[in-house]
């Protein structure tokens, strides 16, 4: 059996970006947040995330989210 090349997706973000975790099971919540800090070299992860609810936390993200920008 071949192998299938895997396509690899750099994630950037910038403060005031919004980091949003889709729901990994059906009745899941999506999760949102403001990205407040910046931790890795040229917008890679970790970020620092105030999240919807004021928690914040140091994330790094999964295939399961994506950046909006801000604007």
């Amino acid at each position: 059996m071949g192998s299938v090349p895997s396509e690899v997706i750099a994630v950037k973000a910038a403060v005031g970006d919004r980091l949003v975790v889709n729901a990994t099971h059906v009745d899941g919540a999506v999760r949102d947040g403001e990205v407040i800090e910046v931790r890795g070299p040229d917008g890679q992860p970790p970020y620092l995330v105030r999240w919807s609810d004021g928690h914040e936390g140091l994330v790094y993200p999964g295939p399961d989210a994506h950046i909006a920008p801000a604007g």
